[in-house]
């Protein structure tokens, strides 16, 4: 799946409520897209299977994405295909974790 540069920059404002960064930079965002029906569709994975904050971020991702003129609904898709690992994160997001 692609990863619409708009959108990933709105995903920025997502914050991973447990270690405060954005979940784009945690690496959790493996696509994004906006459907021609004005469907935004993203599918992103978590830190964990089971993750207990598993719909916060997602009510975050959806609350965010709407309030866009060219998005009627969103969907998020959870994955864990393939598996979050520490590498997936961005190098600010490493130092700021002290990886």
């Amino acid at each position: 799946m692609k990863k619409d540069k708009k959108l990933f920059k709105l995903l920025e404002k997502v914050i991973d409520p447990e270690l405060n960064l954005p979940i784009t930079d945690m690496g959790l965002v493996y696509g994004a897209e906006i459907k021609k029906n004005k469907i935004a569709k993203i599918i992103i994975t978590l830190t964990t299977i089971g993750c207990p904050l598993a719909d916060v971020i997602c009510n975050d991702i959806k609350n965010v994405l709407i309030k866009e003129k060219n998005i009627e609904k969103v969907k998020v898709e959870i994955t864990f295909n393939p598996p979050w690992t520490p590498n997936m994160m961005n190098e600010s997001a490493k130092m700021e974790l002290g990886f």
